[in-house]
Parts: structure tokens; sequence; C-alpha cells
């Protein structure tokens, strides 16, 4: 008779974490970030960006206005403005025995970004995100700024990236 009891109690309490799990489980609202019913595209290509100041800060601008617009340029009447901030810098990080030469080193991308409403001015989105590239040190000159050139290039791409997935989380909001 107890065991009767025993499989009945567990039973109701299967029954019971599968009503309980099915329950949490449906407030959960999973969606993708650039889904068609959140609106997220249309906000992301009424966004205006800040003049840039640099050469990394030109390319992180760019390559925030071809993410927000989805290729098609400049918004003309931007709803939101995102002021953009970016630093770079060169860090030696293999120090040749021999001399005071470095064979390799990393570049650091820095954007610091505040997301805000043109029609009032709230901010909705500060953050800061960062990327970092390594490169290689050739013995020629050309070479070796070039390749920080391309190192710096990669960064900003990566770290604009990483803004646009924060102003595109922002705005599905």
């Amino acid at each position: 008779m107890s065991s009767d009891i025993t499989r009945k109690l567990a039973r109701n309490a299967g029954i019971a974490m599968i009503l309980a799990a099915s329950a949490l489980l449906s407030a959960c609202q999973v969606r993708p970030l650039y889904s068609e019913s959140s609106g997220v595209t249309e906000k992301l290509s009424s966004v205006g960006f800040s003049e840039a100041s640099g050469r990394v800060g030109q390319q992180v601008r760019n390559r925030l206005i071809f993410l927000a617009s989805r290729g098609a340029g400049e918004t003309a009447n931007p709803q939101y403005h995102v002021e953009l901030r970016t630093t770079s810098s060169v860090a030696d990080t293999l120090l040749r025995q021999s001399g005071d030469t470095s064979r390799a080193g990393r570049v650091t991308v820095t954007v610091t970004y505040t997301l805000s409403a043109v029609a009032d001015g709230r901010v909705i989105k500060a953050g800061s995100r960062q990327a970092t590239s390594l490169v290689d040190f050739s013995e020629q000159e050309f070479a070796k700024q070039r390749a920080i050139r391309d190192a710096e290039n990669r960064a900003a791409d990566q770290t604009a990236e990483f803004v646009g997935a924060d102003l595109a989380a922002a705005l599905s909001r």
C-alpha cells in the first residue's frame, strides 16, 4: 500500500515539474536580434553618427554607418544620434634581446559612445567597447607602418561590430 502512495506522489510530482517548467519556458521571449517584428532594422537605419576625428575614428564611423543602414549610406533625417570618441594605441610586445627593436605588437582601438534620441535628447545607451589586433613588425619601416595601419583597420572594424550590436540591442527594447 505504501508503494502505491509513493508511486502516486512521484507521478504527481513529475506532472507538477512538467507544468512548472512549461510555465517558466512560456515566459521566455527568445527572438533574433534583427527580427522583423522588433523593428530594429528600421530604427538602426535612422541612426546618425557624429563626425570622427582621425583616420581610425573615420574607419569606425564608416563601418557603423554600413552596419546600421545595411549598406544604404547615411540617413538624411536621423531619429537617433550616436556621439563617438575613438582612441587607438600601439604597444610593442616582443623585444629582441640583441637590440631595442620589437618583432611584434598589438593595436587596441577603444570607442566610447552615447546613443540618444534626437527628439528629446534622452540618453538611451552609453558605453565603451574595445578590440585588440595583433601585428608583426617588419625590419622595413614602410612595411611596419602598413602593418600597423592594417591592424588598426581590423581592430576598428571589430570594435564597430561590438558597438553596432550594442546599439541594436538598445534599440530593440
